[in-house]
């Protein structure tokens, strides 16, 4: 008789850790999609810091010829000028791609248009992305995504 409690016990602590195992793996897919979506917001707006930083540099350009920089440390310094002048603090990361460089997206005369993330992952956001300032198009992949300035100006 003893026996047998001991294995309806040992039966009902499993199903316990069985459905805790559940409850857990239910939780954790639902964190991970929640910093997977907090990087994807993070992307867009270092993206638009991007375009932003960009655009100060060809409007401030002395001068009529608005120009773009050859390279992004260009946004950290703009050498153009006697004094300081810097369009970002800081180059940001690449927050969804592995390795934090950034594409870089470049017109035909050599200069920076943009950036676009170099990760072959699927963005979350399957329509296109409307900020202020920035238009993407739907894209299946994270590096169809081009954060650029407005050629046009």
């Amino acid at each position: 008789m003893r026996s047998r409690v001991h294995g309806y016990g040992l039966v009902a602590v499993l199903v316990l850790v069985a459905l805790t195992s559940a409850a857990l793996s239910v939780a954790a897919q639902s964190w991970a999609d929640a910093a997977r979506r907090e990087k994807e917001q993070q992307l867009l707006r270092i993206g638009t810091l991007y375009v932003q930083a960009l655009e100060r540099y060809r409007r401030s350009s002395p001068g009529t010829d608005k120009r773009l920089p050859q390279e992004l440390e260009e946004l950290l310094m703009d050498s153009r000028f006697v004094g300081t002048v810097r369009h970002m603090r800081r180059l940001y990361p690449d927050p969804v791609g592995a390795t934090g460089r950034w594409g870089v997206v470049r017109g035909e005369d050599g200069r920076i248009l943009g950036v676009r993330s170099l990760s072959e992952d699927a963005p979350l956001i399957m329509g296109a992305v409307r900020r202020p300032g920035l238009l993407l198009q739907p894209a299946q992949r994270y590096s169809d995504w081009k954060f650029v300035v407005d050629s046009e100006q």
